[in-house]
């Protein structure tokens, strides 16, 4: 098989460590982890956990990323990039993921707003990534093909027959073995996977279907019922699994 650069674009909390596990998993992918984080927190100064332990892990600038995700030669058939969407500040041109499987990862608001508050509490909207995500969806889709679109609930609900969809969807191959993976970190993760994985790393595959909605505060119920339109208008192009 041809050599493949998949770029998985999500926001915070969006069973994105899941999948960068379940692509792991495959045997012919090699992963990369979340590459702009440093560049990110450099030029917003955003007092994430680890702050300074990840600005010290990655290159600073965005342009010095760019040759590992697009043309550097790879040791596997597939490449693998975790990305979030927040990390893609304006002024960073996104021409490079023309060349790119792109997919986007999505989640609902009120259980990505109760998630990511447990950790860091009241979020700033931008640090979720759904205006964000909505944007860059539709600026590539008007530049080329519409990029496939995955609900997280879809996946948890029927992990394999999600699975075989997405992969149907993007012309790769199925395999079962993107279903297990072995517990504990990997290879791959971030530095800040001791912060933010915690509960992946306890994992040896996907959750069961999600539990009723949470109930949030006022707040943050405030907060999801904001970010709602960006998630509707991108998940009414989500793959319907049948």
């Amino acid at each position: 098989m041809a050599e493949r650069r998949i770029a998985m674009w999500s926001g915070p909390r969006n069973l994105s460590t899941a999948m960068m596990r379940s692509f792991a998993a495959r045997g012919d992918c090699a992963c990369v982890d979340e590459p702009f984080y440093a560049h990110y927190l450099l030029q917003t100064g955003l007092p994430h956990p680890m702050r300074d332990a990840v600005i010290a892990s990655q290159p600073a600038r965005w342009q010095d990323v760019l040759a590992a995700l697009t043309v550097a030669p790879l040791d596997h058939s597939v490449q693998y990039q975790k990305h979030m969407v927040q990390h893609m500040l304006p002024g960073m041109d996104l021409g490079w993921t023309a060349g790119l499987t792109n997919v986007f990862l999505i989640r609902d608001p009120d259980r990505v707003v109760a998630s990511f508050s447990a950790k860091r509490g009241l979020p700033d909207p931008a640090e979720l990534g759904f205006a964000r995500q909505w944007q860059m969806w539709q600026d590539m889709a008007a530049r080329g093909p519409a990029p496939v679109v995955i609900d997280s609930a879809d996946i948890r609900r029927d992990p394999a027959r999600a699975l075989q969809a997405l992969c149907a969807a993007i012309d790769l191959p199925w395999t079962p073995a993107m279903l297990a993976w072995p517990a504990g970190a990997q290879p791959c993760d971030g530095v800040w996977g001791a912060v933010w994985y915690d509960a992946v790393n306890r994992s040896t595959g996907f959750g069961g279907p999600e539990g009723p909605p949470p109930r949030l505060e006022p707040a943050l119920a405030a907060l999801a019922a904001r970010l709602r339109p960006s998630y509707e208008a991108i998940a009414s192009h989500r793959l319907r699994i049948a």
